[in-house]
């Protein structure tokens, strides 16, 4: 990872400015929908390989990466899925198949459901949004102080929040790591995911009115849906992705075995794969 990096480009959505790559000239249009505190960065070993069948693309979420970060910003799922809405707007992009990971997943979700003209397939990836269960770190960053130390970005804290994420750390190398330190440590980064867990969290957990909308809502999602989940993972329970494939009328669940959280990025050739089949179907 990181050997090879798209070019970034810039533009304005709303008064955000915003970081995008896009690559490939064919096939569907696929927008790549990272998790909260991730980064398009996180997708690099998957855009070169969907890109050459399809116009990929994929961006900073507003509050993450290196967009802006507005102190005025909400973050609640609506937020989220509004500010993609615009992204695409700008873009003029009219239909785009989402592939969501964690709480991309859960906007993408959220976009299906509100915008469902403008979907064309979407892909699940260790979805967000379909459940109230969280890790005990993410409890604890709801108090005010003990959160601000839990997410002060340092060396040792990157390597604790791996640990969690990941299932074998070898399939995270060094440079990957010394990344994720380096977007955490942007102004305004710390305070963007502490208002995204305070704005959909509580200490029981993701707040129903986060969680329920969606769920209460996913046998109307027509869109054919690949629903992809770690069976190890941590922070986002296995039994999240049963929740959709049952739910979903046109879904199809794969599940990787010795994989946590970041399927796309523990196993990136099985994954992308397992994506391009679906889109060609």
């Amino acid at each position: 990872m990181l050997a090879q990096t798209p070019q970034d480009q810039y533009i304005k959505v709303g008064s955000v400015k915003t970081r995008y790559w896009v690559l490939g000239d064919k096939g569907l249009i696929v927008i790549l929908l990272h998790g909260g505190g991730g980064f398009i960065e996180c997708w690099l070993d998957n855009i070169f390989a969907l890109a050459q069948y399809h116009r990929v693309y994929a961006f900073d979420m507003v509050g993450a990466g290196r967009s802006d970060k507005p102190d005025s910003q909400n973050y609640a799922c609506d937020d989220w899925v509004r500010f993609l809405k615009s992204f695409m707007d700008v873009l003029q992009i009219e239909r785009a198949t989402l592939i969501g990971t964690s709480g991309g997943g859960a906007t993408a979700l959220k976009f299906a459901l509100m915008f469902p003209e403008c979907l064309d397939k979407l892909v699940l990836t260790n979805s967000g949004g379909l459940g109230k269960e969280t890790p005990i770190g993410f409890k604890l960053a709801l108090i005010p102080g003990v959160g601000e130390l839990l997410t002060h970005p340092s060396p040792m804290g990157i390597a604790i929040a791996v640990k969690q994420a990941v299932y074998d750390l070898t399939t995270i190398n060094k440079q990957f790591i010394e990344m994720l330190y380096e977007m955490a440590a942007l102004p305004g980064a710390q305070q963007a995911i502490l208002k995204f867990l305070r704005t959909n969290a509580n200490f029981r957990g993701w707040k129903p009115e986060f969680i329920d909308p969606i769920v209460s809502k996913l046998s109307t999602i027509a869109s054919p849906t690949l629903i992809i989940h770690g069976q190890q993972d941590k922070l986002v329970p296995v039994a999240h992705a049963h929740v959709a494939a049952k739910n979903i009328p046109n879904a199809q669940l794969h599940i990787f075995d010795h994989c946590g959280h970041w399927a796309s990025i523990e196993h990136p050739e099985e994954f992308n794969q397992l994506v391009l089949e679906f889109l060609a179907t």
